[in-house]
This record gives structure tokens, C-alpha cells and sequence, in this order.
């Protein structure tokens, strides 16, 4: 961190922001000019609020020189991260991995038949909605409790690992016990009460990128999580909101290489909500290979009509096959398994 002082600052005023500094067990090394006084300081510097410095009347400008997030930085970490979920690698060169499922658990008859039909096509991975966060409080909220005990007998039966979406710390404990990737959606991604309590456990977090949220902001939640103790964080970037009409959500297939070169965490992409248009959901699935993610969560159902949310964003069975195929030979150019 850079600290530029106002010209003629007075000297004691100086001191005590220093002094205060050097008490967090920081060190500054000051820099004298003709007409202003620079000091660097060294440490840990995310236990300082810029903000707050900025605020002192001898202060002119602070500036980062590193990002506040640590754990989370591939600086620190220069080697990419591999999460294991449910005995799947994710992230580093590991193969590419492709999550797939209803955007809610509806019955136990019908989640077992898609379930069936990610297994055959390929994926690797079921996700299904339990609790379902929805813009409209009319709308159908989810099976609950219910919907995990069928998601689990999925797993059970078919061999896929579960991925569900965890709203309050309340369920916490039901999802650690239960679920296997736990999914921290876009609206809850700033819930600071939720990511310190799933950095509590170990379970591995899906972590959604939020509706207008910038890549630090987001790189800082994943820190949140982190800095409780639980380092088994996958990103996942699921569109931001812009002007566009055409799509639901606007993709951002950028966050990809920045993603890796900021961060050692695995990123995977939901471009179903990304699009909201089941003919697009291909397309960016096999650009979000080429760019380098490291997975895919798309929704599937085996009757996407009468789907009781989502069904407009969502693959059949056949079409998520063929979408796997064709991803394995994208994955191959890049240098991955699929």
C-alpha cells in the first residue's frame, strides 16, 4: 500500500498515522519530496481500510499495489487448486467436468430419470434446486428437505455426486451432511453471515458469481469463505446484468483467463442462466472449453415444457449428450480430458 501525505502535513500528525500503522504490526518506509511525503507500508495490508486512511485530514491519496484478497490470489499461490468432490477432480489440468440436473427438484420419479440421463450422457455431476430462491414469492419454492432426500438417492443409485443450492445458515448442517458441493447462488454471493459459516466446514463451495458484481468483489467473497478455513472453493460465473435484452443474463467468458491469472481457484460456468435460451446453452458451453474452464453446470430436463422453472434455459437428455460430445473434442484441443 501507497500512502501520499498533503503537502506541509504537519509533522505530529504524521507520526500518529504512522505509529497507529506500525501497532497492527505493519512496517512503513517513509519517502521525503519537495512537496510531498510518500510512505509505503509492508504486511498484511488487508487489515487496513484504504478508506479510512484516505479519510485523515494529512493523507492526499492511497493506493493498493496488491489486491486485498490473499488466500484466494494466485500470488500466494502459485499453483493451481484442484477440488475434490465427491472423488471428482476439479480444476488445474484435471479433466473437464460437466454438472448437470433439473433447475428444481420437482418429483422423486422425475429427478431419478434425469438423473439417469445425465449419467448416460456423460456428465458428472447431478445438480437439482432443493431450496429454490425465486424473484417471484408466488412461485414454486422448492421440495425442502424432501428434495435432498430424493437428490441423495440419485447419488446413491446412479453414482453422481450432488450439487444444491444452500439459502441460510439455518440448513447448513442438513447440506454439509448431505450434499456434496454446496452452491452459494448469484443474490446470496455478498451474504457475509452465509460465507463465514461454510468457512466452517470443509465441504467444497460452488461459488456464483452475483447479478452485477465485479471480479474482485467476487474474488473477495471467495476470500471470506477462505479465510474461515475452508479453502475448497470453485468459482462459477453465471452472467452479469447488462442493457442486453436478447439474453437473460449477459456472459462474461473474459472472467476465464483472468479468473486463472488472478486466482489459483478452479471457475466453471452456468451458461444456462447465463443465455436464459436452451439454443444457446451449446454454443457457450464450447467457447467456455476453449477459454479454459474447468467445468460446466447446465440444467437439464427430460420434459423441459412442463418444467415447473427454468424449462425455456434447460437441455433435454439427447441434446446434453451431444453437447458433451462435442465438448470432449474442444477439450482435447486445449489440452484436457472431458
Amino acid at each position: 500500500m501507497i500512502i501520499t501525505l498533503k503537502k506541509d502535513a504537519p509533522k505530529g500528525e504524521v507520526e500518529k498515522l504512522i505509529g497507529g500503522i506500525e501497532a497492527k504490526g505493519l512496517s512503513t518506509n517513509l519517502i521525503e519530496g519537495a512537496s510531498y511525503n510518500v510512505f509505503g507500508v509492508v504486511g498484511d495490508t488487508t487489515i487496513l481500510d484504504e478508506k479510512v486512511i484516505a479519510a485523515n485530514p494529512v493523507v492526499d491519496n492511497v493506493v493498493r499495489v496488491a489486491a486485498p484478497y490473499k488466500k484466494a490470489n494466485r500470488v500466494f499461490h502459485p499453483a493451481d487448486s484442484v477440488i475434490h468432490v465427491g472423488g471428482i477432480p476439479v480444476g488445474g489440468q484435471e479433466d473437464v467436468v460437466v454438472i448437470g440436473g433439473p433447475c428444481s427438484v420437482e418429483t422423486e420419479e422425475g429427478l431419478l430419470e434425469i438423473a439417469e440421463g445425465v449419467r448416460d450422457a456423460g456428465g458428472h455431476m447431478l445438480r437439482g434446486g432443493a431450496y429454490k430462491p425465486r424473484t417471484s414469492p408466488y412461485a414454486f419454492q422448492g421440495q425442502g428437505s424432501v428434495g435432498i432426500q430424493w437428490m441423495a438417492e440419485a447419488r446413491q443409485r446412479y453414482g453422481l455426486p450432488i450439487v444444491s443450492e444452500l439459502m441460510s445458515v439455518e440448513k447448513l448442517e442438513e447440506f454439509d451432511q448431505n450434499v456434496d458441493l454446496i452452491q452459494v447462488g448469484a443474490r446470496n454471493m455478498q451474504n457475509f453471515d452465509l460465507l463465514k459459516a461454510l468457512g466452517s466446514i470443509r465441504k467444497p463451495v460452488l461459488l456464483k458469481r452475483g447479478l452485477a458484481n465485479t471480479i474482485e468483489e467476487w474474488l473477495m467473497a471467495a476470500e471470506y469463505i477462505m479465510a474461515g478455513g475452508n479453502d475448497n472453493v470453485i468459482l462459477c460465473e453465471r452472467g452479469i446484468r447488462t442493457f442486453e435484452k436478447y439474453t437473460r443474463n449477459t456472459l462474461d467468458l473474459s472472467v476465464v483467463p483472468i479468473v486463472k491469472q488472478k486466482s489459483h481457484l478452479p471457475i466453471i460456468i452456468d451458461p444456462s442462466h447465463a443465455t436464459g435460451d436452451w439454443r444457446l446453452v451449446e454454443s457457450m458451453s464450447l467457447a467456455a472449453i476453449a477459454a479454459g474452464a474447468d467445468g460446466l453446470i447446465v440444467e437439464v430436463h427430460n420434459n423441459p415444457e412442463c418444467a415447473w422453472s427454468d424449462g425455456s434455459q434447460s437441455l433435454k437428455p439427447d441434446r446434453f449428450k451431444t453437447m458433451i460430445k462435442k465438448g470432449r473434442v474442444i477439450a482435447n484441443v486445449v489440452g484436457r480430458g472431458m
